[in-house]
């Protein structure tokens, strides 16, 4: 790692000297239940003796993207265990992800503690799925955690795979070909996008029934998938075990967290930030303009890594930074704030107004209302927006905006520049002919050569009989919107889009109330998107000054 390290140090813009380590390979690290559990020590030269360790747990390998960050810290005078979780790369047991996270960090905790080369301080690092199982332990260690990385994650990740209740299709099963992959190529190749994958995993979100699309995928059964997908109906009931955003903050340690705003888990990482500040906790974050592991957020990630570390497990003072880093888009720039949301942001509603418009006038007039038929055979696609592969970020709209099953509201060209920055939500009252449905609501910056742009997005899965139905057979369905920062420049308009699919990134409505696993067939369903004085649809805008 000597010529790889340097130029990974070079690529992260880190120039101090890089101290000299060794390493302690395949730890055999015992779990209640008498499963081993392989792990590497990296540490300083010369006898054992106890100092402060930085854990990190991963899927992922501990060559590889693990050794990366085993080394990268190794090099900057840190004592670091990377351990594989159970049944990856050597570890015994079976992979079962996000369930046996809890179990297995506190024995592995409970086991460093125990160790010659431990003090008894241990610090956590890693972002992703890494940045979960940190998560898993921090809320129940006993003595707490010094500090946690914990970047591009959350605290539970349902609500990431199941937004608004319906499957997000796409980016598991760009997942499920990943970890189904990575021991027969590799972890790293496992991530990237080919043609021809892109082309498999296309057909296999597309074919139905969904239950055995992880062999299309993958070449071979992944659990994982069974579990998310057989779930889909009721995942509370089955991944309720595997969240820990009840945390009580009092009893958790300094947590920094670098994200995106293209990155899948932004919604609920914030939540977990807001969460840790108001209840007191120190806690950071940083948001750029960056999709789930952008290599434009690599430099930022490390540097706020090691910082971070330096300063809880060396005792360097703080670097003064504000809690609340985040970079507005098409603005360029970095702007600091004291917490989030933005204390001075100012909330504005548009709503949707007949003739397509986007207004701040208020609602119109009553009985207004728009229609469409959304078709499962034909499901609205999905234009970029927060996915792990391309094609992610920003993308024009223009095509799917044109298609009769989706609804376009644009504002009137804006006079300055107008900076959105803190949470977005909508209300959108819908009635659909079955009850059955979903709603996609976005958010769009339409260009002056009519190039439309899109900022955000969220949805929402109609339950029958979950929903609040008006006697008109309405529902007002409030839908949280990705947060956000960005510049709509002055001569652009914005646009709210409303549709019944963004497919295959949301696994498509049937409906027919069929499982989502077994679904095989499909029905028409008939909208009407009500708006105006007894229906005042709308989205709510941050205007931050």
């Amino acid at each position: 790692m000597g010529i790889a390290g340097r130029l990974v140090d070079r690529q992260l813009g880190l120039t101090e000297p890089p101290a000299a380590y060794v390493t302690d390979e395949n730890l055999r690290v015992p779990m209640s239940d008498g499963v081993e559990l392989l792990a590497t020590l990296y540490r300083p030269p010369g006898p054992l003796r106890p100092r402060p360790t930085v854990l990190s747990r991963t899927p992922y390998g501990r060559d590889g993207l693990g050794s990366i960050i085993g080394t990268l810290l190794a090099r900057r005078g840190f004592q670091v265990l990377m351990q594989s979780t159970r049944g990856t790369f050597g570890s015994g047991g079976q992979f079962r992800p996000f369930l046996h996270e809890r179990a297995d960090g506190l024995d592995t905790l409970a086991w460093l503690r125990e160790q010659e080369w431990s003090d008894g301080r241990v610090s956590t690092v890693g972002p992703s799925y890494v940045g979960h199982t940190q998560w898993a332990i921090a809320p129940y260690a006993d003595p707490g955690l010094v500090s946690m990385n914990a970047d591009i994650t959350a605290s539970e990740f349902t609500s990431t795979f199941y937004p608004g209740g319906a499957p997000g299709l796409l980016n598991l099963a760009n997942w499920v070909n990943q970890i189904g992959r990575q021991e027969r190529i590799g972890a790293v190749t496992g991530f990237l996008a080919t043609p021809i994958l892109s082309r498999r995993k296309q057909r296999a979100v597309t074919a139905l029934p969904l239950q055995a699309a992880d062999v299309a995928i993958a070449g071979a059964p992944v659990v994982f998938w069974r579990d998310f997908i057989e779930h889909a109906d009721s995942p509370g009931e089955f991944w309720g075990p595997a969240e820990h955003d009840g945390f009580d903050p009092a009893r958790m340690p300094p947590v920094s967290m670098v994200t995106g705003w293209w990155d899948l888990f932004l919604d609920r990482q914030l939540v977990d930030f807001t969460a840790l500040q108001r209840g007191g906790a120190t806690a950071r974050i940083t948001i750029g303009p960056w999709t789930h592991g952008d290599r434009g957020s690599l430099a930022t990630t490390a540097h706020e890594m090691i910082n971070w570390l330096r300063r809880h497990l060396h005792g360097e003072p703080d670097d003064g930074r504000a809690p609340v880093r985040v970079y507005v888009q098409h603005a360029d720039r970095w702007t600091d704030l004291p917490s989030w949301p933005p204390p001075d942001a100012e909330a504005t509603d548009w709503h949707l107004a007949p003739a397509g418009r986007l207004t701040t006038d208020g609602p119109g007039a009553r009985g207004e209302v728009d229609r469409f038929v959304y078709d499962p055979a034909d499901p609205t696609p999905a234009v970029g927006g927060p996915m792990l592969q391309p094609p992610s970020k920003q993308h024009d709209n223009r095509g799917t905006e044109a298609r009769e099953d989706v609804l376009v509201y644009t504002g009137p060209v804006l006079e300055t520049d107008l900076d959105l920055l803190g949470d977005v939500s909508a209300v959108i009252y819908v009635r659909t002919d079955g009850g059955h449905g979903d709603v996609f609501v976005r958010l769009c910056d339409v260009e002056p050569d009519g190039r439309s742009l899109n900022i955000t997005d969220g949805m929402h899965r109609l339950v029958p009989e979950a929903e609040a139905v008006a006697p008109d057979g309405t529902v007002a369905v409030r839908i949280p919107l990705s947060p956000t920062g960005y510049r709509v420049r002055a001569g652009h308009r914005l646009r709210v889009q409303v549709a019944a699919a963004a497919f295959p990134r949301f696994a498509r409505n049937h409906g027919t109330g069929e499982r989502v696993a077994t679904a095989t067939s499909g029905r028409r369903i008939a909208y009407e998107i009500r708006h105006g004085a007894d229906h005042p649809s709308h989205v709510t805008l941050p205007h931050h000054p």
